[in-house]
């Protein structure tokens, strides 16, 4: 954490200081703003924080509810997004208050006496180390109050505004806010009191039943399992062995039931399989009461007896897989010959069954995806045309997930003699592990996403997918520190340095240095008058030595930026070699070096050759569309 350069901060340095629209904001909806954000579930809220950075952009997010959510159904925080939290900085915090998922245990009906169930295979729940980062179990809610804080305490004091819930909208695109949106003052409902906020841009992020979708012709297409299941968020006392471990429990009776602790060491969320639902028959599957899902709880976990004490919360669902095509109001057969102005985000454009652990965590990656993108455009750093890449990038994600999910449910509703093996349903869950974890997501070529052409130079960063962090030390204090863990949500760009075996001063490395401190088609070179390259870029680079055989003296300025009203030096951008771990070696980075570009949500944009100048202004003269003459 960085802080002090504007001076000395005696108080929490998590609380930024007030500027632009943060300034006075005014208590009350503005009739216009930059943004408005229709929703505070995850992907709403985690945009609202990401835009909260931007100063000069109005942000507002409406909720019908009259206040924060006391209890949320979604639970499950895969390691994907406390990589997120980290860029958020609450990722310590709500690690330290979470179930952490460690492994899982596979029940199944005792080949003795199919009355039984016995605990088969019990792999670790990430047996490839994917990630440095937890497997977490922590309610919704708690992760709304982080996101919360965090623009609470933003540069624009954001925070949402409770009790307005969407009517409708409409799109003048000769406007200069282009998107009239109507909104009912749900405080009092009864008055049918309304009023219109205009914006430039418009996220939909109000659920399955969103009326923002329905507002821009978007339907959410798809299918039925006719599979149902009872949840319940219960305390209990029981003999069964493994309460405190997540379990796939498969009975001879022919139930399943997916068993999740939860936070606080007492807590655990039951899915109970409540069988096929015939035709016509889901209102009285609906219907079901919490003792009929306990007592078919019993029922499957038998020998073992459940003696529920309190339900916090319970609920029935069939499982349905739906998805819109596409994320945002520009038709199929108009795409490219406008901008959009309205998106959708989350459970309004995909939907899925809840035991995969998805839903919350793939919303988030919507919301951050599309957040920074309207941050970058609103503030001229990038044209129009980026916003076009939300729906293109994320609606593949969603088909990914619906047709992982599908196959998932489909094995938790088989019965046991169903299965070719027994170890059949273990194995898909090892097998697959980085899916639902978060990590497949790989984004293609684009405007902003490179050509593999050069994907040899670092390996271990695939183009298009999430930067995968490695431990280097930082050469101005000896700090060991995980490179990746330095990006925060603050919506710049990275420009990671990977320097060749020269000494600072020489070599390739520094030539790249010299051309990005001065060349004009640097990208350093966009930003305007009255902001430093620093805000837009952040530029690092790691040297293959050692901390104490790198003189800082040495290493060119590029890489020590001046920052604050003070000009101080920012000396956490030069990085070495671990003592323990060679970042080079573990992520496949050449050896005569290579610069591997990360955009601001974290994604792996390009990797090129320390000397590919050219190639790299080409790729940011797409980002920021800047045209540059090259000789």
């Amino acid at each position: 954490m960085q802080f002090h350069h504007h001076g000395y901060v005696s108080g929490d340095p998590r609380v930024l200081p007030a500027e632009g629209v943060g300034v006075d904001r005014p208590e009350d909806l503005p009739d216009e703003v930059d943004v408005l954000i229709v929703g505070s579930g995850p992907a709403g809220m985690i945009a609202a924080a990401q835009l909260s950075r931007f100063p000069s952009i109005t942000t507002r997010i409406v909720e019908r509810r009259p206040g924060r959510l006391a209890i949320g159904q979604a639970d499950g925080i895969q390691a994907r997004s406390v990589e997120t939290f980290d860029a958020f900085g609450f990722a310590e915090r709500i690690t330290a208050e979470a179930y952490r998922i460690t492994e899982m245990a596979f029940w199944q009906p005792d080949a003795e006496d199919p009355g039984r169930i016995v605990r088969g295979a019990r792999p670790l729940d990430d047996t490839t180390g994917v990630s440095e980062y937890p497997h977490l179990i922590v309610n919704q809610a708690r992760v709304l109050d982080y996101f919360a804080e965090y623009m609470a305490n933003a540069p624009t004091r954001m925070r949402p505004d409770y009790g307005w819930a969407f009517q409708g909208l409409e799109i003048d695109d000769a406007a200069e806010y282009p998107v009239a949106v109507t909104l009912l003052d749900t405080s009092d409902e009864s008055s049918g009191a309304t009023r219109t906020v205009r914006a430039k841009y418009v996220i939909g992020a109000d659920g399955a039943r969103s009326a923002v979708r329905q507002a821009i012709g978007c339907t959410l297409a798809g299918d039925q399992a006719n599979h149902a299941w009872g949840v319940m968020d219960a305390l209990a006392v029981t003999d069964f062995p493994d309460i405190r471990t997540k379990c796939a429990i498969q009975s001879g009776s022919g139930g399943s039931i997916l068993l999740i602790p939860r936070e606080g060491g007492h807590l655990f969320r039951m899915y109970v399989d409540l069988g096929e639902v015939p035709s016509g028959g889901s209102e009285a599957v609906r219907s079901t009461s919490i003792e009929q899902i306990i007592d078919h709880a019993n029922t499957i976990l038998s020998p073992y007896r459940l003696d529920v004490k309190h339900v916090a919360w319970h609920s029935v669902y069939e499982v349905g897989h739906r998805l819109t095509d596409r994320f945002d109001d520009v038709p199929i057969d108009e795409l490219g010959t406008r901008t959009p102005r309205v998106f959708i985000t989350g459970d309004a454009c995909h939907t899925h069954s809840a035991k995969a652990g998805q839903g919350m965590n793939v919303s988030m990656q919507d919301g951050f995806n599309l957040a920074w993108k309207l941050g970058h455009v609103l503030e001229g750093r990038s044209p129009e045309s980026l916003l076009a890449t939300y729906s293109a990038e994320r609606q593949v994600v969603a088909r990914e997930l619906i047709d992982f999910d599908r196959e998932w449910s489909s094995l938790m509703a088989k019965r046991p003699e169903e299965f070719d093996d027994p170890s059949e349903l273990a194995d898909f869950y090892v097998r697959t592990a980085e899916f639902p974890a978060g990590f497949m997501t790989e984004y293609t070529p684009s405007a902003i996403v490179g050509e593999a052409t050069h994907q040899h130079l670092a390996s271990g960063f695939p183009i298009g997918k999430r930067f995968k962090s490695s431990l280097t030390s930082r050469v101005a204090d000896a700090n060991h520190i995980h490179l990746g863990h330095h990006a925060t949500a603050d919506g710049r760009w990275r420009i990671y340095v990977f320097a060749d075996d020269a000494s600072p001063a020489s070599g390739r490395s520094a030539a790249l240095a010299a051309w990005l401190q001065d060349a004009p088609e640097s990208p350093l070179r966009v930003v305007p008058d009255g902001v430093r390259a620093d805000d837009w870029f952040d530029v690092k680079i790691v040297y293959q030595q050692r901390h104490t055989d790198i003189d800082l003296g040495t290493v060119p300025p590029v890489f020590l930026p001046r920052v604050g009203p003070f000009d101080l030096v920012d000396y956490e951008k030069v990085y070495a070699r671990h003592p323990d771990v060679d970042i080079f070696a573990e992520r496949g980075v050449d050896r005569a070096g290579a610069v591997v570009v990360v955009r601001p949500d974290q994604y792996v944009a390009h990797v090129l050759p320390l000397t590919a100048t050219a190639e790299l202004a080409v790729f940011f003269d797409g980002v920021t569309g800047r045209q540059t003459t090259l000789s």
